[in-house]
């Protein structure tokens, strides 16, 4: 018997999903979750072994309720489910552990078949997503590459970008001229391969979440 948790905001999806699983056999809802918080503590007392997480939750996302699950206990799969394909999204589903990933358009049998390929412990990646996915982490490694070629100092300069200041704050708060500065950030940009600080930014932000 393979035990469901169902997470998402609405409850008319949650009674859907519900009593469409329920009538294949070998299947068993054993709770559902309207909530982030409510996902964890449920995944804690029924201990699934699959649970369809919603993305987009009202007081977080379902990919951070996804990684908490999964730290707990890594026995648990998941499926995340989404109104529309986002790459970033899929990306940080899979690194965050899920075994899946799903349109909330997806079809009743398809649904079934998602649902029973990861309770066996398979991926639920088709060779689409497996390149995007690979491609992703293969960008994801040259930035690291380029970011270990930045000094310490440089590095510090980045963060102060990413906080929105500008080089003459910049220079106050290192204690170094204007120019040094406007030196020291063409040099970041080189090395991480952007054009303009927005890029520079942009990066450091995404690092630091």
């Amino acid at each position: 018997m393979t035990r469901i948790l169902i997470v998402d905001d609405h409850e008319v999806v949650r009674i859907g999903m519900a009593a469409l699983l329920q009538r294949r056999a070998g299947f068993q809802v054993v709770g559902e979750a309207g909530t982030t918080q409510e996902a964890i503590a449920q995944a804690t007392q029924c201990q699934p072994d699959v649970v369809i997480m919603d993305i987009r939750l009202p007081d977080g996302s379902g990919i951070e309720a996804c990684r908490e699950i999964r730290a707990l206990n890594p026995n648990i799969r998941v499926v995340m489910l989404t109104s529309y394909a986002d790459d970033e999204a899929l990306f940080s589903s899979m690194m965050a552990g899920a075994e899946g990933y799903v349109l909330k358009m997806i079809g009743s049998d398809a649904l079934v078949r998602a649902v029973e390929t990861v309770a066996r412990g398979e991926p639920l990646l088709d060779p689409s997503i497996s390149r995007k996915l690979m491609n992703y982490l293969r960008l994801r490694q040259e930035e690291r590459q380029r970011e270990e070629t930045l000094t310490e100092q440089e590095k510090r300069i980045l963060a102060l970008i990413a906080e929105g200041k500008t080089n003459k704050e910049i220079a106050q708060e290192v204690f170094l001229s204007e120019k040094t500065v406007r030196n020291h950030v063409s040099s970041i940009l080189g090395k991480l391969g952007f054009t303009n600080r927005t890029q520079a930014a942009a990066y450091a932000l995404r690092r630091q979440s």
